[in-house]
């Protein structure tokens, strides 16, 4: 079983009208680029765990075999044989110097991981073991079950059973320890049920039990130790223990049976994502989804060609592997920013393909001609220092004929634009340059009723009226002659007058409203 990437078709381009949405955590995910190690599994991969210490070494079952591969090279380190049948659910102990494995011949082997050496073999199940795992932080013990329907806890040191947990009527697939004590586990078995379970207390049983409604194939705790998540059929379910065993969400996101769960520590402790947990499942459909159980959605969903049986997530957020049906192991690889530059000639390293001296590329400095001939479309490198210049401002048409002096232009070009807080800015220079009323004087009939419309309009406006009604004034004054020759400019002098005795009508109506209201705020003061 080689890890190889796969066929992906071909993605249609986007049509130019269409704009791609792209969420920070899709990114995340699509930063895993996959690799390559040159190594050939003969069969499905049933079982993946991570070391919880660096260098974050992880353990894979296959066959009678468990192989371990190295994080960073993604290559394998060394195989471990010492089964007589398919091995199943490796685990790591919280110090990372053990592994435990179970077998379908009913034993669980404990190994050293460096020496590869077994150094318990614990009998006590008479069926297929299909889950092992060591407590959170206990060194001593740890805990099994298999196809006779008992959970067992073991002690490591003497290679004997501490208790026997008796609650499941079938066949027991799964477990996970919780986070939060090394006493209590929660397990899942084909007769639907999850139990929880308290070593303290064993005599009495279960300390709880939920029914995911179908035969249950993974457990895992989540990171607060008071909510659970249950694989079973196609549909992952979330447990709240703490309330009683209430179900909180149902996820059906998968077409077939869910086979293995994980829970993924994403962003490290300040960031875009800082310390936020996922869950990652896989399903015979060949779908890898990953679920944000505090919003309740899916947030990544990745396709593989092969049905999919187990999955993991290294503890520093930069190794994903995904195990198949078909011996194939799939693991990505998260570039971290200080391998950029270097990228291709570690790639060349992790695939097995030897050493690849692939020259550095030359930092620009200001001693290269290139430095300066760049151009405006280079993009500027980590360590340059930018120097921002202010933009241009782009100049109307009455500013530029200010700047030239041609004021009667200017003012007619600004009465033609219409903007009103042009136009009372334009008079308000000329007026500073003492030119407005001899621009008046020069104004021709068009252009002087271009004048008096405007201030026909806005003569009346609170924050205009004080300059625009003494203009009126005197452009009445200055151009009799000419509105009486006219009547377009009669026209629009009888709509000024009309305009402000509206004001004027308006103006008094307030001030005797003002003058009833005064006396009764008064009185009402007084009181």
């Amino acid at each position: 079983m080689a890890v190889e990437s796969f066929p992906v078709k071909p993605k249609l381009k986007p049509s130019l009208n269409s704009k791609s949405k792209h969420t920070p955590e899709s990114k995340y995910w699509k930063s895993f680029k996959p690799k390559q190690p040159n190594q050939t599994l003969i069969s499905s991969i049933t079982s993946l765990s991570f070391s919880p210490n660096t260098p974050f070494d992880f353990a894979a079952t296959h066959s009678a075999t468990v192989t371990i591969f190295n994080s960073n090279t993604l290559e394998p380190k060394s195989t471990i044989s010492s089964f007589k049948d398919t091995a199943t659910s490796a685990s790591y102990r919280s110090d990372g110097q053990l592994i435990a494995a179970g077998s379908l011949n009913g034993q669980v082997l404990v190994f050293d991981a460096k020496k590869r050496l077994v150094l318990r073999r614990l009998k006590g199940h008479n069926r297929p073991v299909h889950f092992v795992k060591f407590p959170c932080l206990d060194k001593l013990h740890l805990f099994s079950g298999a196809d006779d329907g008992v959970v067992k806890y073991w002690d490591v040191a003497s290679e004997s059973v501490v208790c026997d947990l008796f609650g499941h009527k079938d066949y027991v697939r799964c477990g996970d320890g919780s986070p939060v004590s090394d006493d209590m586990f929660v397990t899942g078995g084909y007769d639907h049920e999850v139990k929880v379970w308290d070593v303290r207390v064993s005599r009495n049983g279960a300390a709880m039990g939920v029914n995911h409604g179908e035969p249950v194939e993974d457990v895992v705790y989540l990171p607060s130790g008071g909510l659970v998540a249950t694989a079973g059929g196609n549909t992952v379910k979330i447990w709240d223990l703490i309330g009683g065993g209430r179900l909180l969400h149902s996820m059906e996101s998968h077409n077939k049976t869910v086979t293995k769960l994980c829970v993924a520590k994403i962003g490290k402790e300040s960031g875009e994502f800082g310390n936020q947990f996922r869950i990652m499942s896989v399903s015979l459909d060949g779908y890898l989804k990953v679920f944000d159980y505090s919003a309740l959605k899916v947030t990544s969903s990745i396709r593989y060609p092969s049905a999919l049986m187990s999955v993991a997530f290294s503890p520093d957020g930069s190794t994903r592997v995904v195990g198949s049906s078909s011996g194939v192991l799939y693991a990505s690889r998260r570039k971290s920013e200080g391998s950029v530059e270097s990228g291709m000639v570690e790639w060349g390293k992790h695939v097995g393909f030897g050493g690849v001296d692939e020259p550095e590329k030359r930092v620009l400095r200001p001693s290269y001609f290139r430095y300066f001939s760049r151009g405006q479309s280079e993009k500027p490198s980590k360590g340059d220092f930018l120097i921002m210049r202010p933009k241009k401002v782009k100049l109307a048409e009455h500013d530029k004929l200010l700047k030239k002096f041609h004021h009667k232009e200017a003012l007619v070009s600004a009465l033609r634009a219409k903007n009103p807080e042009n136009i009372v800015a334009v008079m308000e220079e000329l007026v500073s340059r003492k030119k407005l009323l001899k621009c008046v004087a020069n104004l021709d009939v068009e252009e002087l009723g271009l004048l008096l419309s405007f201030l026909q309009r806005y003569s009346t406006m609170p924050r205009y009226a004080n300059m625009l009604i003494k203009l009126a004034k005197k452009v009445v004054e200055s151009r009799i002659d000419d509105i009486n020759g006219s009547e377009e400019l009669k026209g629009h002098i009888w709509n000024l007058k009309r305009s402000i005795n509206e004001e004027l009508r308006i103006q008094q109506s307030l001030q005797e409203l003002q003058g009833i209201i005064s006396p009764m705020l008064k009185i009402a003061g007084r009181r």
